[in-house]
């Protein structure tokens, strides 16, 4: 939880929803007001390695995702972009962030 601006928002650490070993670094930062299902912005924070830049993708931009065979799970990918001479993986926020991921654990008294 953090306090932003007055209200207090749920925030996700990214590494431990997919398993690995929660660290900060010096590009760690917290992407607030993520887009769910249904264009709903929700009050909360992911936690992420870095953000390098912000682009608006047309559908047609958008490649499927890859078979990488049975060992790699493509679960939580949307699929891939091409921006700039370099492919993008794209996360699919909206399995990324779903009821289990926001929800707060009731408070004990």
């Amino acid at each position: 939880m953090i306090n932003l601006r007055g209200r207090v928002i749920p925030v996700v650490d990214l590494r431990v929803k997919f398993g690995l070993k929660a660290e900060l670094a010096e590009r760690t930062c917290i992407v607030v007001q993520v887009k769910l299902p249904g264009d709903t912005l929700a009050q909360m924070g992911l936690i992420v390695d870095a953000v390098e830049e912000v682009a608006n993708l047309a559908a047609a931009e958008i490649e499927p995702t890859p078979k990488f065979g049975t060992s790699l799970s493509t679960e939580y990918i949307l699929g891939m972009a091409k921006m700039k001479g370099q492919v993008k993986t794209l996360l699919d926020i909206d399995r990324v962030v779903n009821a289990d991921s926001i929800r707060v654990p009731a408070q004990t008294t």
